[in-house]
């Protein structure tokens, strides 16, 4: 009689693909889809390869933006659908690598010699992707250079890398990275950036270069400043997909970082996951995994759990791919679907002492997605046991008793087995959910490549600028008389937005840009400008 464990051991046999060429296996046997659910999602996949192809072609794939969707052309460039295009793909990898070994030698340097930091000052994809890669393959005692972040328009975050480096900032390279040159949190960064370095008698543009649109306005301040170089962004490569484009690669390349097997990796998993078969291609396995989990309507969370220290930041770079792709409101025919898969998560087995236990035991409204990686370390193995058995041992025995307890507990999950995290395999893992996720965008029938809820949320933003100098108009008009929350909308007739007003103003205050007089409660409060400041606007 067949047990349930050899039952399970069989499907295990029958779900799992191996992939050699790219060094990755993807077990699908603990999602309880049917025998035959590949089979009835057959036309619904056809479409989805046939769209695929037509974007790797060059169709209008973002029709909302009328743009073209080229991020598979940055690892081939002989795909692109243009000479000048693939020529333009080739000559910034060539001039990355140049400029990185510039710098490397000191051929390229800074006001006191050689660079031996890099500020990479973007937000978003501009961030999360140079970010994952940097603590994924760095090597502490082995980088060529080390690498900060300026990833928000936090004040705070910003002084934190500042206060580590300040001192060496002479020694230190920036890299500012905005398409537009618009994005206002990586405006921010670059001034605060840009007024450190003068602090510190240092010429700005002589420490830093910009990833950017060709004409956009950092463009234009990098060339009028003198900047040590620019490199080019496209308008048919999204944030979020941008890793192996610029981007990403000259962060990497000046970490000492391989990009040739990075890009290797990527065209590699890009090529198996071109086949139009959805038996053998991991990228439309996992696609349709998510529809299973997620019943087509992202009725579940995708929790990533990879079980090694350096892909700690791989959940937070799948979080913005996959959320940002496919959180939309409206399908391509314009009804209203409110799509999208939540995903979080951060590392095994940090995991199983914080929210593990709700997993098993609490609302099952997820899926988890296990990373493991069979190789422990690079170097000399050590015994934790007299038996010889390692602290790897016991990561890979945590890992695998996990997923046993969320399936004993009628939790699904999926599992991507890689041998060990090099250039190569994070190339892999970067094109393979890039691909899952655009094939799953066209199964569910929405725009993976456009983000008007962002859209919406830097708009919201702008306003609140423009009533903070609405604000100090208004106390300017009544030569700072102190005013109460209801009586500043009122005059700046904005009622609508009074308690906009209200919580500028106390963020105001509590930054001694505004004072205010007690009232009976909080909303009788009145506000008016500091006494140093009351001749001149507090802004600068």
């Amino acid at each position: 009689m067949e047990t349930d464990a050899l039952k399970l051991w069989q499907r295990y046999k029958e779900r799992t693909t191996f992939h050699d060429e790219i060094g990755l296996s993807l077990d699908l046997s603990r999602v309880d889809f049917a025998d035959d659910f590949f089979e009835q999602k057959t036309e619904s996949i056809n479409k989805a390869f046939a769209a695929m192809a037509e974007l790797e072609q060059g169709a209008i794939a973002n029709p909302d933006e009328n743009r073209m969707v080229g991020h598979y052309w940055l690892r081939n460039p002989e795909l692109a659908p243009s000479a000048e295009i693939s020529q333009q793909i080739t000559s910034t990898i060539e001039n990355v690598k140049a400029f990185a070994a510039a710098i490397h030698s000191g051929e390229v340097s800074g006001a006191d010699g050689l660079f031996e930091n890099v500020i990479v000052i973007g937000i978003g994809g501009s961030a999360l992707g140079p970010q994952f890669v940097s603590h994924a393959l760095g090597k502490p005692k082995g980088d060529r250079m080390k690498m900060w972040f300026f990833d928000n328009t936090d004040p705070d975050g910003i002084d934190k890398v500042l206060d580590k480096i300040e001192s060496n900032l002479d020694k230190t390279l920036c890299i500012v990275i905005s398409k537009s040159g618009g994005t206002k949190e990586t405006r921010n960064g670059m001034l605060e950036a840009k007024v450190a370095y003068e602090r510190a008698g240092l010429n700005f543009g002589e420490h830093a270069c910009a990833v950017t649109g060709e004409g956009s306005a950092l463009d234009q301040v990098a060339e009028s400043e003198g900047w040590l170089k620019r490199f080019p962004m496209w308008d048919w490569v999204g944030g979020r997909t941008s890793e192996t484009s610029a981007v990403g690669l000259l962060p990497a390349a000046l970490q000492g970082l391989d990009i040739d097997q990075l890009l290797a990796g990527a065209a590699a998993c890009d090529e198996l996951t071109r086949q139009p078969d959805a038996v053998a291609n991991p990228a439309a396995r996992l696609a349709l995994a998510w529809m299973h989990c997620c019943n087509g309507k992202g009725e579940k969370d995708m929790v990533i759990l990879p079980y090694k220290d350096r892909l700690e930041l791989f959940s937070r770079y799948l979080q913005q791919l996959i959320m940002e792709s496919l959180g939309k409101d409206k399908d391509l025919d314009g009804n209203a679907v409110q799509q999208g898969i939540a995903v979080y998560g951060n590392k095994g087995s940090t995991d199983q002492h914080a929210y593990i236990q709700q997993l098993r035991d609490g609302v099952p409204n997820f899926f988890a997605t296990f990373i493991e990686v069979l190789k422990e370390r690079s170097g000399e193995l050590f015994h934790v046991e007299q038996e010889g058995v390692t602290a790897g041992d016991y990561l890979s025995g945590f890992f695998q008793g996990t997923r046993k307890a969320l399936y004993e507990s009628g939790r699904e999950s999926i599992t991507i087995t890689i041998n060990e995290v090099t250039p190569f395999s994070v190339g892999v893992l970067i094109a393979l959910y890039e691909r899952a996720v655009g094939l799953y965008a066209s199964l569910v029938n929405i725009n993976a490549y456009h983000q008007p809820g962002v859209e919406a949320g830097k708009k919201a933003a702008e306003r609140v600028i423009e009533l903070e100098l609405e604000l100090f108009e208004c106390l300017m008009r009544r030569d700072g008389h102190p005013m109460k929350v209801d009586d500043l909308a009122m005059e700046m007739q904005a009622v609508d937005d009074i308690e906009t007003i209200y919580k500028i103003c106390e963020h105001l205050c509590a930054n001694g840009r505004l004072a205010k007089l007690p009232g009976e409660g909080p909303f009788e409060v009145q506000y008016t400008f500091p006494e140093s400041s009351s001749d001149e606007l507090p802004i600068s």
